[in-house]
Parts: C-alpha cells; sequence; structure tokens
C-alpha cells in the first residue's frame, strides 16, 4: 500500500471511531501521578488511578529509586538471561514469592509481558484454555498466541467453567483475573480451584488488581481464599499498581519458574528492566506488607463512598474493592459524565467499548489510600450534578 493509500485508510477508520464516540486521546499530566494532579492545564483530584496504596508518589519509593540509580546506573542493559538481572531483581522476587507464599518469582517488565508469556509458555496447539468471558486483554492475546484451543465460561460461573473443562481436550487450563478490572468484582477462586482441581487442570490466576489491597497483610485475592501452590500453580501480580512502581511477576513452585525462563518469549527476548524501579518496588512492597493504616484507610473510604453513592439513588455497581463503576450505558452519556466532572475538578475515566462490552459504557472510579473524606465528599457532591440518578430501589 502507498503511504497517500495508508493515510486514506486511516482517516477512514479514525472517522468510525469518532462517529461512534469511541475516540481516545492521552491526557497529559504534569508533576507526580498522585491523588492531586494537573492535567492538560488543569487541577485535578484523580479518581481513576490504579495506585491503590497512594505509594506511586511516595518519597520512601522515590528515595529507593534515587539510591539505586546512583549505584547502579539507570538501564539493565539486556536481558535478563544476558547482563541484566541485578542483585535488586533476585532480591525483588525473593521478597515477592515470600510475599505471596510460592517457592519462588519470576519479574517480567509488564503485567502484559507476563500473562502472554506464561500462557504461550505453558500451552500449545491441541491444548485448551478455558477463560473467563470477561478477562483483561492480556489474558486473551496471551491464549491467541499460545494457538491452543479456546473455551469462553460465562463471566464467574464456576459450573460453567467446569462444563467447558469436561469438554476440553489437551492440557488444560483454567484462566481469571481475581479482581476484574472494570468491574471491581471478584472471580470465585475456591470454586474454581475446585472445578481445576477434580479434572486435572490448572488454574492461573491474574492478580493485579486485589494484590497489595485484598487479603492477609495484603498479600492478594489468592492468599486470602486460602489457596496454595497446589490449587493455583500459576499466580500473576503487577508492581504497578499497589506496589507504586512498575513491572509485574509470576509465582508459583520453583520448577514453573525455571521452566518460564527457559519458555517464556516475553522474558527471553526483552531487555530487562530497570534495577533502580526494582528497588523501588522493593519499598512499595515493604509498605504494603507493614503499613495496615493504608488498607484500613482505604477501605473506610470505599464504604464512604458506597454508602454516599447509594443515598444519591446512583447507579453503583455490586463491588467490595477499589474500583466502582458506575455503568451509565451509552458512550455519550460516560463522556458527558466525566466531561462534567472534570469541570468541577475531579479526573475521573470514560471507559468504552471495546474496553467493556457495548451498552455497559461507565465512570470508572477507582479509590486509593491517598485520597481523604473530603475528596470523597466532593466528588459525591459532583456526581450528583453530573450522574442522572436512578431510584435507590432500582440499584441491585
Amino acid at each position: 500500500m502507498d503511504g497517500g493509500g495508508l493515510r486514506r485508510t486511516l482517516r477512514e477508520r479514525l472517522a468510525r471511531v469518532r462517529a461512534r464516540d469511541l475516540y481516545r486521546r492521552r491526557r497529559r499530566i504534569e508533576g507526580a501521578h498522585g491523588v492531586r494532579v494537573r492535567v492538560d492545564g488543569r487541577d485535578c483530584v484523580n479518581f481513576c488511578s490504579n495506585d491503590y496504596l497512594g505509594l506511586a508518589a511516595h518519597p520512601a519509593l522515590a528515595g529507593a529509586m534515587r539510591r539505586a540509580a546512583g549505584e547502579l546506573g539507570v538501564g539493565s542493559g539486556a536481558s535478563q538471561l544476558v547482563t541484566g538481572h541485578n542483585r535488586e531483581h533476585a532480591a525483588l522476587e525473593e521478597e515477592l514469592a515470600d510475599y505471596v507464599g510460592r517457592e519462588a518469582a519470576l519479574l517480567f517488565a509488564t503485567g502484559y509481558a507476563a500473562n502472554m508469556g506464561t500462557i504461550a509458555a505453558l500451552m500449545e496447539r491441541g491444548d485448551t484454555i478455558v477463560s473467563d468471558a470477561l478477562n483483561h486483554a492480556s489474558l486473551i492475546d496471551g491464549t491467541r498466541l499460545s494457538g491452543a484451543d479456546k473455551a469462553i465460561y460465562a463471566h464467574a460461573d464456576a459450573a460453567d467453567a467446569a462444563t467447558r473443562l469436561d469438554a476440553a481436550g489437551g492440557n488444560r487450563l483454567l484462566l481469571t483475573d481475581a479482581v476484574f478490572s472494570m468491574d471491581g468484582d471478584r472471580a470465585p477462586l475456591a470454586a474454581l480451584a475446585d472445578a481445576a482441581d477434580e479434572r486435572g487442570a490448572w488454574l492461573m490466576v491474574d492478580d493485579a488488581h486485589g494484590f497489595g489491597v485484598l487479603g492477609p497483610d495484603g498479600a492478594g485475592t489468592v492468599p486470602a481464599a486460602g489457596l496454595g501452590s497446589d490449587r493455583v500453580p500459576v499466580l500473576v501480580g503487577t508492581l504497578g499498581k499497589s506496589l507504586g512502581a512498575a513491572g509485574a511477576f509470576v509465582a508459583g513452585d520453583a520448577e514453573l519458574i525455571d521452566y518460564l525462563v527457559q519458555a517464556a518469549r516475553t522474558l527471553i527476548f526483552s531487555t530487562a528492566p530497570p534495577p533502580a524501579v526494582a528497588a523501588a518496588a522493593r519499598e512499595g512492597l515493604r509498605l504494603a506488607r507493614t503499613d495496615a493504616a493504608r488498607r484500613e484507610h482505604l477501605f473506610a473510604l470505599l464504604a464512604r463512598f458506597r454508602r454516599g453513592a447509594r443515598e444519591l439513588g446512583l447507579p453503583i455497581a455490586e463491588s467490595d474493592t477499589p474500583i466502582q463503576p458506575l455503568i451509565l450505558g451509552a458512550e455519550q452519556a460516560a463522556l458527558a459524565a466525566s466531561d462534567a466532572l472534570l469541570a468541577r475538578g475531579y479526573l475521573v475515566a470514560a471507559i468504552r467499548p471495546p474496553t467493556v462490552p457495548a451498552g455497559t459504557a461507565r465512570l470508572r472510579i477507582t479509590l486509593t489510600a491517598g485520597h481523604c473524606e473530603a475528596d470523597v465528599d466532593g466528588l459525591l457532591d459532583a456526581l450528583a450534578d453530573a450522574v442522572a440518578p436512578r431510584p435507590a430501589a432500582a440499584l441491585s
């Protein structure tokens, strides 16, 4: 295709996206990525971050990163299997494994890389992946990359997952998010583990949005359910959400991690994360493990928000996690509400298809330990004006 032809095709595609109110753009943040941000020249309170423990701009993490960069430099210079594996990476992996109760952990540059690399390494043609209907895009793309057959089960329906496993061939991998990123609800992990155990399948859980927040000492949704590596042999978590840094990890038995070092292409062929980022993640992990007051404050704010939203008759979804979606339905309704909130100084993203199913466009509100009661109360006041309320009796 010539350059002119490409430009015409792209213009036509972009026009179709805009016509459906699905056009996306990046907002520019000036300064630190905390609760209070300056976005596109406007000062706002940020209610759409995944920084659940409020650590992304924490001075202890910045100090750890600064010290490590001063000693170790910036880049890692190579993949982990060449010369990119630093002592900071190794120490972080050991501490992560201890935190989630696994023999070993393996660091990846991103959560997307962790999921895609792990699924493609474990599964191949003739195998079957049984996946929740609302799993994250990285799990979906990892399934596609693997070449394995796939079966989709109804969202959070362990009985349907069991039925799909019964009909599956080859090695079978049952795949789920622990906390679903757009709805904030939790997977029925114990029931899924039972379904996998009874059929000799493997269970892989992505705990990106539960790790650091839920469970004993914030160790995540899987430890909260009392599930060890015999029940959840493949556990994924991220470092760029609750821990305030960047990267991700896979945790499990030592044999799993050894195999992934040999077979996970997204690890083998990627430059290792900067050691200084690993040092910052270690500090975030220390705070997540020891500062229970952050989680207590976060969940007190969560209760305050949900109580206020119901009193206002807002269409709040059922979620006991920091992810609190207000499902508005139409794309334009979500965009208009997001713009109205921004005008009041509150940054809340409008989430539209294809990120969520058609007809379920929403405001995805996320609470963090960095917020205060006044922030939550101010957001509720702004929502009362920005979102047309529904009668409380109509809420599920």
